[in-house]
């Protein structure tokens, strides 16, 4: 799958308390960019949370792997529903854990789908959501005479310079959007003879503007 040029996610970690019947349902909400962190977190709350009657989950990324967990609640209430209130954000490279530690009273499946995703939902609207773009780093070479030339270029697609080095022959190590990555080398290499030479010097990943 072609990742997206642009994504929402949450700028960090959120938790929310819910209370239904008796039961308390803790909500916690991170950002991930893998399914290893996405793993080393849910392990991290079972184990704090060792004596909670479920560890609930739904994660979602970027490149378009999806999972969740009712982790032995009827099936429906818990994992889809979680995801349910990722979807209604917009998000990814997230994921949203639910702990539950029962107090007594079942809730019946309709009322614990509800309490599942309204904990989830109430843990991101705590969350402070950001749209973070695609990019990747770029190597820019160029003759000296060409320095404004480039300058000017790169100003006009708001890329981030990175490293700038005049020691030996000129160059840029910067930052640009995968999405105006074409235009801005075509214009930077449109003429050969000028001696402007552009290299990707890394794989493409998330940033916020």
């Amino acid at each position: 799958m072609q990742l997206p040029f642009k994504i929402n996610t949450v700028e960090k970690t959120s938790e929310a308390l819910l209370k239904e019947k008796g039961s308390e349902f803790s909500s916690y909400s991170y950002p991930i960019k893998t399914e290893v962190e996405a793993n080393d977190l849910l392990n991290s709350l079972r184990k704090k949370f060792y004596d909670a009657t479920h560890h609930c989950y739904a994660f979602k990324l970027a490149d378009g792997t999806i999972k969740y967990s009712d982790d032995g609640e009827p099936g429906g209430t818990a994992g889809i529903r979680i995801l349910n209130a990722i979807n209604h954000f917009d998000l990814n490279n997230i994921i949203v854990i639910v702990v539950r530690y029962f107090g007594g009273t079942k809730l019946g499946v309709g009322p614990l789908g509800k309490a599942y995703y309204e904990s989830a939902l109430e843990c991101l609207k705590q969350s402070k959501i950001i749209s973070q773009f695609q990019k990747q780093n770029m190597s820019v070479k160029f003759p000296f005479e060409q320095s404004n030339f480039v300058h000017k270029i790169l100003t006009r697609y708001s890329v981030k310079i990175l490293r700038t080095d005049y020691t030996d022959s000129p160059g840029i190590t910067c930052t640009v959007k995968i999405e105006s990555s074409d235009k801005l080398i075509t214009e930077l290499t449109t003429n050969p003879s000028i001696g402007i030479k552009v290299n990707f010097v890394d794989e493409s990943t998330f940033y916020e503007i």
